[in-house]
């Protein structure tokens, strides 16, 4: 398919012009692997966020927003990584909007570790708003975004392959965020999803992917990345070591349930956490300040993260989080 013609389909899709057996027919033809096309991707993106209701915020708010998110799906079980990057970079002075859900793939999803948290998550869409213009963060709650997605989402559940929708949510941020650091499960994505995120309007943004198949930048290995500034695309490899991050395995970063995953985040900005757990989350969250234009390059915005955990601004932003979500 072309864009029009994805266009197209993907609006009877959520028009709901289709009946069960038709939606999954066509959810079926849209397996997700090397042969999907970037034309199609940006096509149900763009659909997908028109049926979108939207987190009402100004346009110049509206510019400066940027959502820290992965797609899942990488079945590697680490602790709750693009969350607690959230955080951090918020402290640095980033407005973050993060787009999520409950777990699908992991023991925790970010809702789940944001509710144990003690941040609220039934918060109305308004006060959602004022959350992130009050503290510079908000959690956009997937599914009081994404109406249309109710009848969608039982048919999607017959299907036991990935299929497009594995890859939309982070391309469809309801604030409409136009810059983001994206993590997929694997490397074939990466430029597909950096096109697809320039033919929807993105305006800075880096997509991740790491040797072992990681939705994050990785502290294991090399991971692949491409970036998007100034309206050019520019892939290339993000090795840690080469910023004084020692290598650790993949099981150093593995987490548990909410719980679990809530106390590492704790521990981390605390300066309580194991070496590995605090270095993933400095090198993706110096990415995300480099994305945000808040750090010239990854080596600055490594030295920002630090200085957010070191005097504390990442712990009383939580603090803040927290307090302002429970008064609203």
């Amino acid at each position: 398919m072309n864009y029009e013609e994805a266009k197209k389909s993907f609006m009877s899709l959520f028009k709901h012009e289709m009946n069960d057996k038709q939606m999954r027919e066509f959810l079926l033809r849209l397996k997700l692997d090397e042969n999907t096309q970037v034309q199609t991707i940006a096509a149900a993106a763009e659909v997908m966020r028109s049926f979108a209701i939207e987190l009402p915020i100004s346009e110049d708010l509206r510019a400066r927003v940027i959502d820290i998110v992965g797609t899942g799906g990488d079945k590697i079980g680490s602790f709750n990584i693009s969350s607690t990057v959230a955080i951090i970079t918020a402290s640095c002075g980033s407005m973050v909007a993060k787009h999520g859900s409950r777990s699908v793939t992991s023991k925790s999803g970010s809702a789940d570790m944001f509710e144990e948290l003690g941040i609220r998550l039934d918060l109305d869409i308004k006060k959602s708003a004022r959350l992130l213009e009050e503290s510079g963060f908000t959690f956009m709650f997937a599914q009081n975004h994404h109406p249309a997605m109710k009848f969608i989402i039982p048919v999607r559940k017959t299907i036991p392959d990935k299929t497009i929708f594995n890859i939309l949510g982070p391309l469809t941020n309801p604030a409409g965020a136009k810059k983001s650091l994206l993590g997929v499960f694997h490397k074939s994505f990466v430029p597909k999803i950096a096109e697809a995120l320039k033919m929807n309007g993105a305006t800075s943004s880096m997509v991740v992917s790491s040797r072992e198949k990681m939705d994050e930048i990785s502290i294991s290995d090399i991971t692949y990345a491409s970036r998007l500034k100034d309206g050019k695309l520019h892939e290339f490899i993000i090795d840690p070591q080469e910023y004084g991050i020692k290598k650790a395995p993949l099981s150093a970063i593995v987490g548990g349930d909410a719980k679990e995953n809530a106390q590492i985040l704790y521990n981390i900005l605390d300066s309580k956490a194991t070496d590995a757990q605090r270095d993933i989350v400095l090198i993706n969250a110096a990415s995300a300040l480099m994305v945000d234009g808040l750090a010239r390059d990854i080596q600055d915005g490594l030295e920002m993260a630090q200085e957010a955990i070191k005097k504390s601004k990442a712990k009383d932003k939580l603090k803040q989080i927290f307090e302002i979500s429970n008064k609203l």
